[in-house]
């Protein structure tokens, strides 16, 4: 299994790929909590049999693990989920790739809120390489030219929606440490998307999007699968495995499988590619996002 886990990652973060830029935006006229809903609780129901076998470790979880996962849940599969999702939807406006280079910013979020959390010390380079990262975003959203503060600059708004996900992943990352201590991977996959679903059904009541299931196309049924037995599930599960394995240096590496194929694949669907200046951002924002991480180690 160790030998295959750069594979695992390589093969997720490419089924993240074609999930940002073929299964998602394909959702669009949808309402976003309705998609998070309806993935979250197709892949909840697939784990049934999972749940059963791990009753006993589910039984044993602590106070403050089921705080912790709740947190994991509500900002990574929640809120950070229809973030994206948000941010994917202005596929007719909006060059994708650039929705998923921003999400990269995740660690600098992660490593910012565990030291403030968690106590963790940042040392001071890292002040460097977040300040470029900063930098490069800026050059990958605006190029040369100056900002547009505008409701009107959908690319402006993805990218918002975009950091927004990648605050919430982050936050995640944090508070998944004290969750996963003392349970498996797997354990936590299968909680995760539990509390997802439990918490998407009670924005669906609140927002009244629950009255929008009647738009599902069976198109779009058919999409929802595809995203519950690939990218959703399946790609997170993978993804647990290899990073048993590889450490975080060499995961932010492997992980360039998800910009590398979101770019090709909105070249090849949407005919969109990134100008010079945004290729200038993304080289600066993926290399210093790998320097950041590298600080890490494991």
């Amino acid at each position: 299994m160790k030998k295959f886990a750069p594979l695992f990652i390589i093969i997720a973060a490419s089924l993240w790929g074609v999930d940002g830029i073929v299964f998602r935006p394909a959702l669009y006229t949808l309402p976003v909590g309705l998609v998070v809903f309806v993935e979250s609780t197709i892949v909840s129901v697939i784990l049934l049999p999972v749940l059963y076998r791990f009753r006993r470790e589910l039984r044993n979880l602590t106070r403050e693990e089921i705080f912790s996962f709740l947190g994991v849940a509500f900002f990574g599969g929640a809120l950070g989920t229809m973030a994206i999702t948000k941010a994917l939807f202005y596929v007719s406006y909006v060059n994708l790739s650039i929705v998923i280079l921003i999400q990269k910013f995740q660690p600098v979020f992660a490593i910012s809120l565990a030291a403030i959390l968690l106590k963790e010390k940042l040392p001071k380079i890292f002040f460097v390489w977040a300040g470029l990262a900063i930098i490069g975003s800026y050059f990958l959203t605006f190029g040369f030219s100056s900002p547009v503060f505008s409701l009107e600059n959908k690319t402006l708004i993805a990218v918002l929606y975009s950091l927004l996900a990648a605050f919430s992943f982050g936050f995640s990352t944090v508070l998944s440490k004290k969750g996963i201590k003392n349970i498996s991977h797997t354990t936590a996959t299968v909680v995760r998307f539990y509390f997802t679903s439990l918490i998407m059904l009670f924005v669906l009541m609140g927002t009244g999007d629950y009255t929008a299931f009647g738009l599902i196309t069976q198109k779009q049924i058919m999409i929802f699968i595809a995203i519950a037995f690939s990218t959703g599930g399946l790609a997170i599960y993978l993804y647990y495995i290899g990073l048993k394995y590889v450490s975080a240096s060499e995961s932010t590496i492997l992980e360039l499988a998800f910009p590398v194929t979101a770019i090709f694949l909105e070249y090849l669907i949407h005919g969109k590619l990134l100008n010079l200046p945004q290729w200038i951002g993304a080289v600066i924002l993926i290399y210093s996002i790998y320097k950041i991480t590298r600080l890490y180690g494991n």
